[in-house]
C-alpha cells in the first residue's frame, strides 16, 4: 500500500467537515422531470456501515486490539496480548480471539500499530500463524517485532511496512495519517483514521510531555488541524482517566535517580523497569556515565530492545560504558549499574532469579540497592511484594516510587485527556483501553467537555459500535473473548482444563488402578491407590487402607451386580468414594479411576 504525506485542500477538508457532522456528502445534481418548477433537486449519496469491534483491551488492561471495518474492507489497530489472571494456572499470557477476523481474512486490509509496548504489539506472532496482513508501525516498533519474530516459526513471512509520523498510508477505503505523541517508548503514534463516513481518532496511548528526553512534544498542532476538520469519533485511552491533573514528565525520573546514585555512591545499583522504556535506559545510561560507572544489561527482552533502539539510533551510549553481564566480577560496587527486567515480579526474570539466588552470574548482597522504576500493573501486586520481602529478608535495600519518585506514567492524566477532546471536538466519543472503572471515568470526562450521554459509548469486548450518516448505536456482537497461551500451546487451554487445574492444586488427586475379568466378574489385581496432593501418604497409611478396602468392596459390588462396562464403574467409584472422602475428611480431591479389562 502506498505511504504519502497527505496535504489537505479545502474541498477536502468541508467535506470532511459534514461527514463529521452526520451530512451527507457527495451530492448529486438529478434534474428535474417536466412539471411546476424549473428548478433542480438533490438526491442524498447512500453511504454504508462503519463498524468498531473490541476485540480487547475493554474492561481489562492489555490485550489491545481494534477493529474497523466498512463494505468489503477491515483494519485492525494494535495486537496486544495480557497478563493472566490468579485463576489461569500455569497460563503465560492471554491474546484476543481472533476467530472473527480469520472468518474475514480476505476484506483485512493492515495492521497499524501504534506503538512497540507488549500490550499492543504481543500477539503478533500468534495471529500472523492464521493471517498475514500488511503491518504498519514506526521504525522501533517495527524493530521491537523483528527481534520477537525471531523466537517464532511462522508459515509466512511477514509484509512488515515501515512509517514515520506524518506519513498517510492507504488500506482500501480507510487512508490513515500517523501522528506523533508522548508515552513511555519511543516512537508512539496515535492514529487519523478517515473513513466515507468521517475521520475516526484513535489515540493509543499518551501523555503530553513538554519536555521530553528524545524527540518531540505531541504534535498538538496537528491534532488541533484535524479537530478542525471535524472528527467523527474519538476513541481515547483511559488507563489514568481517574486521576486528576497532568502526568509529570519523564525526566522527573532522571532527577530522582540523579539522587540515587548521589547518596547510594557505594553500592551496586540495580534498576528494575520496563524494557520497552528505551528513554528511562536512556537516562539510567547518561547518569552512570557521569558517575563513572558502567552499564551491564541483563534479562533477554531488556537485551534485545536495548540492541534495536541503539541499532535504530535511539538510543546512544558513550563509548565504554556498556559491560557484558560476564565481566561486572571485574568491577567494585561502587563503578557498576545493573538495569534489569522483572520490574513486575514475573517469576522467570531475571530480578526474580537475582533476587532468589538463582541467577547464573549474578549475586546480590548487602553491597546492592535494588530501584524498581516501574509502577505494578494491576494483578502483579503479590508477584513484586514476594520479591520486595525476599530482598529485604536478605537486607538489600529496595527504593521504588512509594519513597522516592523513581516512575512515572506514560499515560494522559484528566487535564490531557480533556485536551485530546478539546483539540479534536469529536461528534461522538469512545474509551478505550482500561478497566470498566477507567472507561466510565473517561465517559465522565466527555461528559463535563459537553459531550452528550447519547454520544457517548461505553464498549464491551466483541461488541459492535455501528455508524451511519444517520447516527450511531451498538448493533449486535462477533465472536470475541481470551485464548490462552501455555508454553507452545494456543488456544488448547479452555475452562475445562483451567477448572481441573484449580480442583488439582486446592483438593489434590487420588489415582484408582485395578484390573478385572469382565467374564468371570472377579479383580484380577489391585486396587491400588495413588495420592498427589492429598495426604502424605507414608504419614496416612491408615487412610490409604481404608480407602483401599472401600474401593476393593465397591468393585466386587460392581461386578456382581449390574454394571454393564468400565465406564460405568469408573463414574461409580469417582462418585461414591467422592462422597465418602469428603464425609471422612471433608475434602474433595480429582478421583480418576484407571480400570484394566483382561
Amino acid at each position: 500500500m502506498p505511504i504519502q504525506k497527505k496535504k489537505t485542500t479545502p474541498s477536502a477538508r468541508s467535506e470532511r467537515q459534514n461527514r463529521a457532522a452526520g451530512k451527507p456528502t457527495g451530492e448529486k445534481r438529478v434534474p428535474r422531470k417536466k412539471g411546476a418548477r424549473g428548478t433542480a433537486r438533490t438526491k442524498k449519496a447512500v453511504l454504508g456501515k462503519l463498524k468498531i469491534i473490541p476485540l480487547g483491551g475493554i474492561g481489562e488492561v492489555g490485550k489491545n486490539m481494534t477493529v474497523l471495518e466498512y463494505e468489503d474492507d477491515l483494519i485492525i489497530v494494535d495486537a496486544g496480548l495480557g497478563f493472566p489472571e490468579e485463576d489461569m494456572l500455569g497460563i503465560d499470557s492471554v491474546i484476543p480471539d481472533v476467530s472473527y477476523l480469520v472468518e474475514k481474512k480476505d476484506k483485512i486490509r493492515g495492521l497499524l500499530l501504534t506503538h512497540g509496548h507488549e500490550d499492543h504489539i504481543g500477539a503478533i506472532p500468534y495471529l500472523l500463524r492464521s493471517i498475514n496482513p500488511p503491518i504498519y508501525g514506526t521504525p522501533l516498533t517495527l524493530g521491537i517485532i523483528r527481534n520477537k519474530l525471531q523466537e517464532f516459526e511462522l508459515p509466512v513471512k511477514p509484509d512488515l511496512r515501515e512509517v514515520k509520523a506524518g506519513d498517510v498510508v492507504k488500506c482500501g477505503v480507510f487512508e490513515t495519517e500517523f501522528i506523533h505523541v508522548n508515552h513511555s517508548i519511543a516512537d508512539a503514534c496515535c492514529l487519523a483514521i478517515r473513513t466515507p463516513l468521517g475521520t475516526c481518532l484513535h489515540t493509543g496511548d499518551f501523555k503530553l510531555d513538554v519536555s521530553p528526553i528524545e524527540g518531540e512534544v505531541m504534535n498538538l498542532t496537528r491534532l488541533g488541524e484535524i479537530g478542525n476538520e471535524g472528527v467523527l469519533l474519538l476513541m481515547c485511552e483511559s488507563t489514568n482517566a481517574e486521576r486528576p491533573g497532568f502526568t509529570p514528565s519523564e525526566r522527573r525520573v532522571g532527577e530522582s535517580l540523579e539522587y540515587v546514585f548521589n547518596t547510594h555512591a557505594s553500592k551496586r545499583i540495580v534498576i528494575a523497569t520496563f524494557s520497552s522504556n528505551v528513554h528511562r535506559v536512556q537516562q539510567i545510561i547518561n547518569i552512570s556515565a557521569r558517575h563513572g560507572r558502567k552499564v551491564a544489561i541483563t534479562g533477554r527482552s531488556m537485551v534485545n530492545i536495548v540492541d534495536a533502539a541503539v541499532e535504530l539510533g535511539y538510543m546512544h551510549v558513550p563509548a565504554g560504558v556498556l559491560v557484558n553481564v560476564n565481566e561486572i566480577r571485574r568491577y567494585r560496587p561502587s563503578e557498576l549499574t545493573l538495569v534489569t527486567t522483572g520490574s513486575q515480579g514475573e517469576p522467570m526474570s531475571a530480578l526474580y532469579r537475582m533476587a532468589f539466588n538463582n541467577h547464573s552470574q549474578i549475586t546480590l548482597n548487602a553491597m546492592d540497592v535494588v530501584v524498581l522504576s516501574s509502577s505494578a500493573i494491576p494483578g502483579n501486586e503479590k508477584l513484586i511484594g514476594k520479591i520486595v520481602n525476599e530482598l529485604s529478608y536478605n537486607h538489600i535495600e529496595v527504593i521504588n516510587d512509594n519513597s522516592v519518585p523513581v516512575h512515572v506514567s506514560g499515560h494522559a492524566c484528566q487535564e490531557e485527556l480533556k485536551l485530546m477532546q478539546a483539540l479534536t471536538k469529536p461528534r461522538y466519543f469512545m474509551p478505550i483501553h482500561g478497566e470498566f472503572r477507567h472507561l466510565a471515568a473517561n465517559a465522565g470526562l466527555a461528559r463535563y467537555m459537553g459531550i452528550p450521554d447519547e454520544r457517548i459509548f461505553i464498549p464491551e469486548i466483541g461488541k459492535v459500535l455501528q455508524l451511519t450518516q444517520d447516527g450511531a448505536s451498538f448493533a449486535g456482537r462477533v465472536t470475541a473473548g481470551n485464548v490462552l497461551v501455555d508454553g507452545y500451546g494456543v488456544g488448547d487451554v479452555g475452562s475445562v482444563v483451567l477448572r481441573d487445574r484449580k480442583h488439582l492444586s486446592e483438593d489434590g488427586l487420588i489415582v484408582v488402578v485395578a484390573t478385572v475379568d469382565a467374564y468371570s466378574r472377579t479383580v484380577v489385581s489391585g486396587p491400588d491407590i495413588i495420592s498427589r496432593g492429598f495426604v502424605y501418604v507414608k504419614e496416612s497409611e491408615n487412610l490409604m487402607d481404608e480407602v483401599r478396602h472401600f474401593v476393593a468392596d465397591l468393585l466386587e459390588d460392581c461386578l456382581q451386580g449390574n454394571a454393564e462396562d468400565r465406564v460405568e464403574i469408573k463414574n461409580r467409584i469417582r462418585d461414591e468414594l467422592g462422597r465418602y472422602l469428603n464425609s471422612r475428611l471433608n475434602r474433595k480431591p480429582m478421583i480418576l479411576p484407571v480400570i484394566t479389562n483382561v
